[in-house]
């Protein structure tokens, strides 16, 4: 995981429309980029859509909710539209970025080992600046606790 202080490597990735976006474009704003493993799965379905019910709240604190998977834009697309999501997220199916934020880890399921995406948030300041990093995420709590870092 990378350290709180440390610059939040930039990087440019298509979202479920296919639009392109750069981490710098949000300068000036704080941004919620938070990493998940896979769209309509049941944790990560929580997750997003508390982002999506609170996401007017980030929006008035004025920040920015980004969803990361390695799932590809298609993907994305059907997991908007089945689950209502009102932020963007990102397609990395070549991990660049997943790689870059050090979550693609060895994770182990009911004894069995794989590589993937560990659910990581990260919350950078308006600088470009990781302010603070979990790796520790509680998908269903993960919005919540993420507005009250705002205040």
């Amino acid at each position: 995981m990378l350290e709180v202080g440390t610059k939040a490597p930039d990087f440019e990735l298509p979202d479920q429309n296919g639009n392109v976006h750069k981490l710098s474009d949000y300068r000036g704003k704080k941004v919620i980029l938070y990493f998940y493993p896979k769209d309509n799965t049941p944790g990560c379905t929580k997750q997003a859509c508390g982002y999506s019910e609170r996401y007017p709240l980030f929006v008035e604190k004025g920040a920015v909710v980004l969803g990361v998977s390695k799932d590809s834009v298609a993907s994305h697309k059907r997991f908007e539209e089945k689950q209502n999501l009102g932020f963007t997220i990102l397609s990395d199916p070549e991990r660049s970025v997943i790689e870059a934020y050090d979550v693609w880890k060895e994770k182990k399921n009911y004894g069995k080992v794989s590589m993937g995406v560990v659910r990581t948030t990260y919350l950078v300041d308006e600088e470009g600046i990781i302010i603070r990093a979990n790796d520790k995420v509680k998908a269903a709590d993960d919005a919540e606790k993420m507005l009250k870092e705002l205040d």
